[in-house]
């Protein structure tokens, strides 16, 4: 917009409303970094000044590929940050994963900052967002992660892209050889330790207090979250931590391999598809040969995940927690009731008492009837709902379970969990047969209800959406997420009967009502 026609808005304005000054035409917030400025945009009303797409780490590329990330070079002059960066290199999304980036890149190590517009000099405390997408998908960019709404709670609000499959996890002898630290893989995990440092040096520009971060993430992002607490490359780059449906200390079907074992096999995948496992080959190779190869990978093999390096993880992340190395710091923790609901609906025939039985001789064999105590049913509405616990916690609630236990075993910082249980609203892309489906909690938590099109929020929702954002953000402030005025969260520990926060239509704390399934679990699992 013209110089001119700006003023001339600006008349209209003064003239209908007495006064106005429109965000868009305010002058473009600016901010001055380590590595140079930046130049973002403010929201719709002005209330906070976005910061997208800012590099936080040199583009991994050529040499770089399969590196742990290196320095920015700084830039002269202002730098727009007014749109997302390139989102990771991936293998593909799931329908209800919408971006709004320009594509696919190796070059997206960039990160976003949402901040209050009057934040400057302030101190804010700082959230640091994981996505989630099993470290195989996704992007800061959609909607639902947009950090407008969650930042006029008081906080400042960041999140950032890191590589991902095969860029993210490749693990090969070869490569740790050429490490200083003899370490392969886990790229995707020193990407978020380096945009960590990146908050420790740079956020008191937007006005947070690099004293007063907290990390939060869901689904592999909570998997992320349990792991930064595990690793020493993360020790006091945060305060608070903050797990949404995930973990990494599952000793089942999920576990972090071991180093060797991760090398192995990818340099057998390697070698198969490309012929070499030389890094200087295999850097040459274009993105799209690369990503072709990974799509194809053996089913029987595992996809590219975290390992258990010896650098970013010493040892197992279970024995870093019994032996008390993690980072002990306040967690606020849960999970969605119906994590796994998709996985039995469409199989009618394991929502029935005959069908929860043949999949407890299935999956427990001689522990069969102690798997039917803990997931009882009288009739076949009880043994669907049965199956449907059980396939969440397989999926992912036994793993949120396992990394509270072991914080809870030998951490001396405050715990509190929750479990989400209002169903929303179908949609397109998200019946209602599904309930309380894995990653739902997202919109609620950003206060980003209406960026699911085609639902119809009811009151409850937005209700429950404001509180929880007052509940992490409060959180986020002080390491506890009450205060005056709300539903009473208590303390996840024994001594009060290991209560959780239900958050619901009309959230209250309870006793745990499922404690005996996860220790009949952990009793099979863990052995």
């Amino acid at each position: 917009m013209s110089r001119a026609a700006c003023v001339h808005a600006i008349v209209l304005c003064f003239c209908s409303t007495f006064f106005c000054v429109p965000a868009w035409c305010a002058a473009a917030p600016q901010v001055h970094l380590n590595d140079g400025a930046v130049a973002g945009k403010w929201s719709d009303d002005g209330a906070i000044r976005i910061f997208l797409g800012v590099p936080y780490a040199a583009p991994p590329v050529g040499a770089l590929r399969w590196k742990a990330p290196q320095p920015v070079t700084p830039w002269q002059g202002v730098r727009q940050a007014v749109a997302f960066g390139s989102r990771c290199i991936q293998w593909g999304t799931f329908p209800d994963i919408l971006f709004r980036d320009a594509g696919e890149s190796e070059d997206c190590l960039t990160l976003n900052v949402w901040t209050p517009a009057k934040s400057t000099g302030a101190k804010l405390p700082v959230m640091v967002w994981f996505y989630g997408g099993g470290f195989n998908m996704g992007g800061t960019s959609e909607a639902r992660q947009d950090g407008t709404n969650l930042a006029r709670n008081g906080v400042v609000v960041v999140s950032m892209n890191y590589r991902l499959g095969i860029f993210g996890f490749l693990a090969t002898h070869a490569l740790a050889e050429e490490s200083p630290h003899h370490a392969a893989g886990n790229y995707g995990l020193l990407d978020q330790v380096a945009a960590l440092h990146w908050v420790q040096q740079n956020i008191e520009a937007f006005g947070g207090d690099p004293q007063n971060v907290t990390i939060f993430g869901e689904s592999a992002g909570s998997s992320a979250v349990s792991s930064h607490m595990a690793s020493p490359l993360s020790h006091g780059l945060f305060v608070h931590a903050i797990g949404e449906s995930g973990g990494a200390l599952k000793r089942h079907d999920l576990a972090y391999p071991d180093g060797a074992t991760a090398q192995k096999e990818d340099e057998v995948f390697a070698q198969s598809a490309f012929g070499t496992t030389s890094p200087d080959r295999l850097r040459a190779l274009p993105v799209n040969v690369l990503l072709h190869a990974a799509l194809t990978k053996a089913p029987n093999v595992p996809r590219f995940q975290p390992s258990i390096d010896g650098y970013f993880f010493p040892r197992r992340v279970a024995e870093i927690y019994a032996a008390h190395q993690q980072n002990d710091v306040p967690l606020l923790v849960g999970w969605n009731r119906d994590e796994g609901t998709n996985q039995v609906v469409n199989t009618p025939s394991k929502l029935t008492v005959a069908g929860l039985q043949a999949t407890g001789r299935a999956d427990f064999g001689a522990h069969a009837e102690e798997f039917l105590k803990v997931y009882a049913a009288s009739n076949d509405q009880e043994a669907a709902r049965a199956a449907e616990d059980y396939a969440s916690d397989k999926f992912i609630a036994y793993a949120t379970w396992e990394w509270i236990t072991a914080q809870a075993d030998t951490g001396h910082a405050p715990i509190f969990r929750y479990y989400f249980e209002l169903p929303p609203p179908g949609d397109p892309l998200h019946p209602a047969a599904n309930g309380t489906f894995h990653s739902d909690d997202i919109e609620y938590v950003f206060g980003n209800l209406d960026s699911r099109k085609g639902a119809h929020w009811r009151p409850e929702d937005y209700r429950l959406s404001k509180l929880m954002q007052t509940y992490w953000t409060n959180f986020a402030k002080t390491g506890n997420p009450n205060a005056s005025g709300l539903p009473s969260w208590p303390r996840y520990h024994g001594g009060t009967g290991w209560q959780v926060m239900h958050l619901g239509a009309a959230p209250k704390a309870e006793i745990d009502q499922h404690r005996a399934r996860f220790v009949f679990l952990d009793s099979v699992w863990s052995n």
